[in-house]
């Protein structure tokens, strides 16, 4: 029988197919990102029917064991939310060289289990072996093999029936029954659907290793996110020697949790007190600095925000921002210039999270706006004040969540001065009221500083 083939167009952003081209998914919104695909599908070998399942009503439903899957690495286990779930299925992405395979390694070694299997598609069985070496890996109980074709790595897990399987990466899996080349959209979802099924039928747990595009996003169809169960990005810069474990989706734990790793000669280290890790260098009576408290899910970090504020050498001012959202940046040094009176339009302002963190979230702008008024004033702020607020459009300073946890995170490193939000003290009890100093604008906090 000949092969049957089919012209179609697929969505990149959510892997919606379509029989013809469209100017906007229908699904997700996104315009101009159908891509074309022939898509080959060959004839059925087998006449197998096909496993139809019953409904059950949902209290009666079959409910797995809780149990979790401990690898023993305090920093990873935190992101998945205390370990693996059996029959879970996690990604993990980052750019080349970032340590992703490494870290998984290292995972893998930790895990409780007789059989524990790794699909290298991008790797010799030499080349696995090694890296293990250099890991101090000797593990027996872990097999590997330099393999990317979706049908025999399916036949090897429904045979072995491992504990933890590895695949990496998702990109380079490729089966048989198409024939558009590995890393298309069609390959990707396919096997990726493909190995999800098999992995919740046999309650195995089983890790994807992603590539990244040059946008940061994880290459594929997004639809790819929305299969597995969780998705971790490592993060930072080859020349660090930090990495940042973070999770952006969690089916069974916390979304936003962050693990800190140290780059060593034998591997991914946890961190085991983040806290005030980007502090450990910061330099006391300096212009331009200031230390602030992020939540990054559940966990508490201070930050050391740096500011340079020097005159222009060009008709336009230059603006910098590393570490956080540029846009906002940019407002911040315009309320600052229109609400307190700092002369910043004919300066350049550079500012940098220190350490190479990046923040998103807003609680932090109250350091930074200290941290460039301190450059622009070149006046030094005190070395045990920490700052934690929003600041808004008016030049108002706004309550942020979590602020008892941020204040007793910056009282335990020694930080005796605390500015907060005035509407932030009324949920604060005496002994904490007694340790801080609330303010509303921006002008009462330069009044207090400066």
């Amino acid at each position: 029988m000949a092969d049957k083939s089919k012209n179609v167009f697929v969505c990149k952003e959510c892997g919606a197919v379509q029989p013809k081209w469209l100017g906007k998914c229908p699904d997700c919104g996104a315009w101009n990102s159908f891509l074309a695909e022939t898509v080959r599908k060959k004839a059925k070998t087998s006449d197998a029917l096909a496993i139809r399942r019953n409904l059950v009503p949902l209290n009666q439903a079959h409910s797995a064991s809780s149990e979790r899957l401990i690898t023993g690495i305090s920093e990873f286990d935190r992101v998945l939310g205390g370990g693996f779930v059996s029959g879970s299925v996690v990604l993990i992405g980052g750019e080349p060289g970032i340590g992703k395979s490494t870290l998984i390694m290292q995972v893998l070694t930790k895990l409780k289990g007789d059989n524990l299997l790794y699909f290298s598609g991008e790797e010799s069985e030499e080349q696995l072996a090694l890296r293990a070496r250099r890991l101090g890996i000797e593990d027996k109980r872990i097999y590997v093999a330099c393999e990317n074709n979706l049908e025999n790595i399916l036949y090897q897990m429904e045979a072995q029936r491992p504990t933890a399987v590895v695949i990496d990466s998702i990109q380079t899996v490729f089966s048989d029954q198409f024939e558009n080349v590995p890393g298309s959209v069609t390959q990707v979802r396919e096997c990726a659907g493909k190995l999800l099924r098999l992995s919740k039928e046999l309650n195995l747990t089983t890790v994807f290793v992603g590539h990244i595009t040059k946008d940061g996003m994880i290459a594929g169809p997004k639809v790819l996110e929305h299969l597995v169960d969780t998705v971790l990005y490592l993060e930072g810069g080859k020349s660090n020697f930090y990495r940042t474990l973070r999770a952006v989706k969690n089916r069974f734990g916390s979304t936003n949790e962050v693990g800190i790793f140290e780059m060593k000669d034998r591997g991914l280290i946890p961190v085991e007190n983040p806290a005030g890790f980007f502090l450990s260098e910061r330099r006391q009576h300096v212009a331009g600095s200031a230390v602030t408290v992020s939540m990054e899910g559940t966990r508490p970090f201070l930050i050391e925000a740096q500011a340079l504020v020097t005159q222009t050498s060009y008709g336009t001012p230059q603006r910098s921002a590393n570490g956080i959202d540029y846009r906002r940046f940019v407002m911040l040094i315009a309320v600052l210039e229109k609400r307190t009176g700092l002369p910043l339009r004919t300066q350049d302002v550079f500012v940098n999270l220190a350490g190479g963190f990046r923040i998103d979230e807003t609680a932090i702008d109250l350091g930074i706006t200290a941290a460039v008024a301190s450059s622009c004033k070149d006046v030094p702020l005190e070395p045990t004040a920490t700052f934690i607020g929003e600041v808004g459009l008016v030049g108002e300073v706004r309550g942020v969540p979590f602020l008892e946890n941020r204040i007793r995170e910056a009282l335990k490193f020694g930080y005796t001065t605390v500015y907060i939000p005035k509407s932030g003290m009324k949920v604060l009890d005496k002994e904490l009221k007694s340790k801080v100093t609330g303010i509303d604008s921006l002008s009462q906090l330069f009044g207090h500083i400066f």
